[in-house]
């Protein structure tokens, strides 16, 4: 098979699951998500000769990359509407929550936000993506080791986080929740 079947194949593959990876991580800014990974696509079109056997976690790797980039450009973009004043609370396009407007699950992502970026990353790669240690291990550009050391003390400190943002009253159910919590953070340890 020639590279450019290969990476045809690999975009085919794998077009939607490099969305929605990006799209998560733009959480809120739909409207970059189609240039990240169209930018993505064309690194991997670039290096099609260096595309693995498995490509969904190299790919991963060249979006986290690409949304680097595009995060940095958004904050500069930012920065100038500011000064400019033409930001988008000034034309009114802010949204005000409503009446019993808390999400679902609001609570897990507030948990989650309070961590370091890289906690938030090991952590998403194994819930939103899937992956196991040796994958996340692609994506990160470690070694399996260190990629399990980082998952195992990402999930200790968003267990840390999310029995601090427990409500009082949930006390009563405390075990069942840790239970349930440690079940379901350990994911890894089933599928890796």
């Amino acid at each position: 098979m020639s590279n450019d079947e290969i990476f045809a194949a690999a975009y085919r593959e794998h077009y939607w699951a490099v969305s929605r990876y990006v799209a998560r991580r733009l959480d809120g800014r739909a409207g970059e998500v189609e240039e990240v990974v169209a930018e993505v696509f064309t690194v991997a079109w670039r290096r099609r000769a260096d595309l693995p056997a498995v490509p969904l976690p190299w790919l991963y790797g060249v979006a986290r990359n690409c949304l680097a980039n595009a995060v940095r450009g958004y904050g500069r973009r930012r920065r100038l509407m500011d000064r400019l004043g033409n930001d988008e609370t000034a034309h009114g396009r802010h949204i005000a929550a409503g009446p019993g407007g808390e999400r679902p699950g609001a609570w897990v992502h507030e948990a989650l936000a309070r961590l370091s970026p890289a906690d938030q990353e090991v952590l998403r790669l194994t819930a939103w993506e899937e992956l196991g240690v040796d994958e996340v291990a692609v994506v990160l550009g470690c070694g399996s080791r260190a990629a399990a050391m980082r998952l195992h003390r990402a999930r200790r400190r968003l267990r840390a986080e999310i029995d601090r943002l427990r409500p009082p009253a949930a006390e009563a159910h405390s075990e069942a929740h840790s239970e349930a919590l440690s079940e379901a953070l350990s994911e890894e340890h089933r599928h890796g």
